[in-house]
């Protein structure tokens, strides 16, 4: 029994995991995510110019069907951007020598797994 990771392989790699993974809560998908992909008055910017999009579809459907575009093309554009710049931030420490420790990591790891859920929640 001292040497549960010896009968069982995957366990430490499983031990590890769990260290990064919150546990699974199957109403996780149900409750409102803690960080919008966007700041507050922009998603109120953002769903204003769709309520003007979507009551000028009855007048111009087809023009109402380009804004649309331009605005899921723009709101992806930011969404890219932003994970960029997680990722530059992480290069720049590596870059410039710093010890990155697995407290950083991990922390950074579980900033990819919220933007990932945000994605996977649309």
């Amino acid at each position: 029994m001292a040497n549960d990771f010896a009968a069982d392989p995957g366990s430490e790699m499983r031990s590890n995991q769990a260290a990064v993974a919150d546990p699974p809560d199957e109403f996780a998908s149900r409750r409102p995510l803690p960080n919008p992909l966007f700041p507050e008055g922009e998603l109120r910017n953002l769903r204003s110019c769709w309520d003007r999009v979507q009551t000028s579809f009855v007048d111009e459907p087809r023009s109402a069907v380009k804004q649309a575009d331009s605005l899921v093309a723009d709101m992806v554009a930011r969404i890219a951007e932003q994970s960029r710049s997680e990722r530059e931030q992480l290069e720049k420490q590596w870059n410039r020598g710093e010890d990155v420790n697995t407290e950083d990591l991990r922390q950074a790891l579980r900033r990819y797994r919220a933007f990932f859920d945000r994605l996977l929640s649309f």
